[in-house]
């Protein structure tokens, strides 16, 4: 592809910067005594796109001769590169410039010529560039491209792809979203969130949805991108309607960092890779993926540190935010939607976030974002905007004609304001330093039925009336010609499914052993916690020395160590039963998340799940026993110690499995935990100790009791040669007792399956 730079004046040194999407078609004549000349860029990409140019000249390049060439250093914000001054010139004349090729992102750079600057003298007519030089100059462009410098234009994120990207356009066309009201006596009663929004998303394009909260931005972005169905209106994808196929093919980004706060960063990108990424990539090749993100990211210098939260100290928000969008981006989408990605940060790291997704839209891409009032900076990344207000269009176009468009019709600032800032004003109905359209001014004049007060200026009500009225009357019927004629030409193009990428990126073998991997290395902090060790340990302690060296010689004594066993038998149910209620309701935003992506089948993940709870809670009781047992001097043989062992372990066992039952029926943790409470307590009363005669309508509590079965294992171990005592007969078989455990392991742990299939997991939260 050739480029031609027509220049109209030079002034001696001269500076000026590039100004895109110019509408007029002019070459601009710069004020007197101005240091600016001024340019005009004809042919690029297929479609004539006019610039702005301004080159400052510098004084820092050096002359260096290489194949007895003059070449000259030119340098951008974010990367180094060499021009060719004699093969870029028509005629190999000094005296003539160069055509300055841009750079592969496409945006603003700074070059600096040794003690020369460029003009329409200096520079041929007509001066092309030749497709081989070009791709050598862009070669040369993509060397280097740190996150941590100011700029990042010259990266590459075509780099980091595993297939060429599928461009996609989006429209939408008078879309409407209303939700049922709770609590009303009216069961009708709904709420209207969005009132027939249009518009559109171009590969290569950041849309943004900006508006109030509760404006409708984060319900029309579910819309949008398929999580949540619409009422009416039409949404398409190259002309196409949603399907399950396209769902592959859509990275979305929430608003609240939902990572596992224990992992790493490249432990957390790793593991999503491998999960993710199809067969046709080897382990290694995975690996090698999530690396290449992390360098395009600039999250190299703390991909070692855990991701952290509210209570663990780890990497900072901005990194954290990079984090999620490259759990994204791992499978190239070719839709990318994020919901707020700036918020709580400041606004350097909030541009940098910002810069990272107009690189990443330019390697074709589509990007929708939602945005609360970003700063001038960050709106001047914008190509297209949609303001809403209450859940109405009141301006849809590009992002830089946002400010003429409410100036046309006669609302512009008064004093210097942030475009961001103007525009939420008037999406909440202030125009409060703002003047007021003439058309709202006739409204509210005196005799008109909406005038009030000769003080009192326009309300809220009132101005978010007139400004939805105007946009419907001058831009919504255009755009919605527009949509319907291109409809009319696509309407007997034959419609396709998108190419089917995988139905998962690993087996169910695979996706157990990196998830059962994964889980042991975020929940081992938990149970081998400070506070978790010397809880265990100070009880065992305390324990053995209330009932040290126990003899139950003595009839009497026999009481005291029945307590004891009792005690362990309680303990050993408490502990891992309000230990497992926490799973489910703590990790089901990262359920839903990964759920709603298909990394995995749920019964991989569950498996793995209760598998790495076993492998955790085999260690503490061992320890426990092993301090209680030789303290008291309980049965002192080791078929003895084992069987008591082994009766614990079993009792443990159960009781995960009754938490994570219970956690999974509620996914709420104070009313689980409310629950369990009430079931412990009835299953310690009816456990044998305190109460020996129940009633005949309540005695099947018994029988569910773990408390129950776990204390008579026990004394059956313990007591085998007594005949009979107070506590009940031992010298019956055990296989009942094992037998109700083993069927309280498996039920228990059914059920939670069976709730959590029932659970909506793919309805994000």
């Amino acid at each position: 592809m050739e480029q031609e730079l027509d220049l109209s004046k030079s002034f001696g040194k001269k500076e000026a910067v590039i100004i895109q999407n110019i509408d007029e078609d002019e070459i601009f004549i710069p004020e007197k005594n101005s240091n600016t000349f001024y340019t005009r860029k004809i042919e690029g990409n297929k479609m004539t796109e006019k610039s702005l140019i301004k080159m400052r000249s510098m004084d820092l390049a050096k002359e260096s001769p290489v194949h007895g060439k003059s070449l000259r250093h030119a340098k951008s914000f974010s990367s180094h590169f060499i021009i060719d001054i004699d093969e870029m010139t028509s005629d190999g004349d000094n005296e003539k410039g160069a055509l300055i090729n841009k750079t592969s992102s496409g945006n603003m750079g700074i070059f600096s010529c040794d003690r020369s600057y460029i003009s329409s003298s200096s520079i041929s007519t007509g001066a092309t560039l030749e497709n081989s030089q070009k791709k050598n100059n862009i070669s040369e462009l993509k060397a280097s491209c740190p996150m941590d410098q100011e700029d990042q234009n010259s990266c590459s994120w075509r780099g980091i792809q595993i297939e060429p990207t599928l461009r996609i356009r989006v429209e939408f066309q008078d879309v409407k979203y209303t939700v049922a009201l709770k609590g009303v006596e009216n069961s009708n009663a709904e709420k209207c969130i969005l009132q027939g929004v249009s518009g559109s998303a171009c590969p290569g394009e950041i849309l943004a949805l900006m508006g109030p909260s509760g404006g409708g931005k984060t319900t029309l972005l579910k819309l949008l991108s398929g999580k949540v169905k619409n009422d009416s209106g039409m949404i398409t994808y190259n002309d196409q309607p949603y399907n399950k196929s396209l769902k592959q093919r859509i990275g979305f980004v929430l608003q609240d960092d939902v990572v596992f706060h224990h992992l790493t960063v490249k432990e957390t990108l790793t593991y999503a890779a491998l999960l993710r990424l199809p067969n046709t990539l080897s382990k290694e090749q995975k690996k090698a993926r999530a690396i290449r993100v992390i360098d395009e990211l600039g999250l190299e210098r703390c991909q070692d540190t855990i991701i952290g939260g509210a209570f663990v100290r780890g990497i900072s928000g901005g990194e954290r935010k990079r984090v999620c969008i490259g759990n994204e981006i791992l499978l190239n989408p070719s839709l990318l939607f994020l919901d707020e990605p700036t918020s709580g940060l400041d606004s350097t790291t909030a541009l940098r976030i910002m810069q990272m997704l107009s690189n990443i839209a330019k390697a074709g891409k589509t990007v929708i974002t939602t945005i609360h009032q970003p700063s001038s900076r960050l709106f001047s990344r914008f190509d297209k905007l949609i303001l809403l207000g209450q859940g109405s269009s009141l301006y849809f176009g590009k992002a830089s004609e946002a400010m003429l468009y409410f100036s046309s019709i006669g609302c512009s600032p008064l004093i210097a304001m942030n475009p961001a800032e103007f525009l939420i004003d008037i999406a909440n109905g202030n125009i409060t330093e703002k003047s007021i359209p003439s058309d709202l001014e006739d409204k509210l004049s005196p005799g008109n039925h909406h005038f009030k007060s000769q003080y009192e200026g326009p309300s809220p009500a009132d101005v978010h009336e007139y400004f939805v009225g105007a946009y419907e009357s001058r831009v919504a019927k255009i755009e919605k010609i527009k949509f319907l004629n291109h409809r009319l030409i696509e309407k007997d193009s034959e419609v396709q499914n998108w190419p089917n990428l995988r139905d998962s990126g690993a087996t169910w073998c695979q996706q157990f052993s990196i998830l059962f991997t994964r889980s042991l290395k975020e929940r081992s902090h938990e149970y081998f916690s400070s506070l978790r060790i010397t809880q265990v340990i100070a009880t065992a302690i305390i324990v053995g020395l209330l009932w040290w060296h126990s003899d139950i010689s003595p009839p009497k004594r026999v009481s005291d160590q029945a307590g004891l066993l009792f005690f362990i038998s309680v303990f050993w149910a408490f502990l891992p039963l309000f230990t497992a209620i926490f799973t489910f309701p703590q990790e089901r935003a990262m359920l839903v998340k990964e759920r709603s992506v298909n990394m995995y089948k749920l019964s991989a993940y569950f498996i793995a799940r209760i598998t790495t709870d076993l492998f955790l809670d085999l260690v503490l009781p061992v320890t426990f026993l092993v301090i209680v047992y030789f303290m008291v001097r309980l049965k002192l043989t080791f078929n003895a110690f084992s069987l008591t062992l082994l009766t614990i372990l079993l009792s443990i066992i159960a009781a995960q499995g009754l938490g994570l039952a219970i956690g999974a029926a509620f996914m709420d943790v104070k009313k689980a935990t409310t629950f369990a409470s009430v079931t412990l307590m009835a299953f310690m009363l009816s456990g044998g100790f305190f109460l020996l005669e129940v009633p005949a309508f309540m005695s099947w509590v018994r029988y569910i009791s773990i408390n129950y079965h776990t204390y008579r294992l026990l004394l059956k171990i313990q007591y085998n040669s007594l005949r009979s005592f107070k506590y009940g007969s031992v010298n019956d078989s055990s296989g009942v007792e094992v037998g109700a455990m083993l069927v309280m392991v498996i039920g228990y742990r059914m059920l939670a399956y069976i709730l959590l299939r029932k659970m909506k997991l793919r309805t994000s939260t």
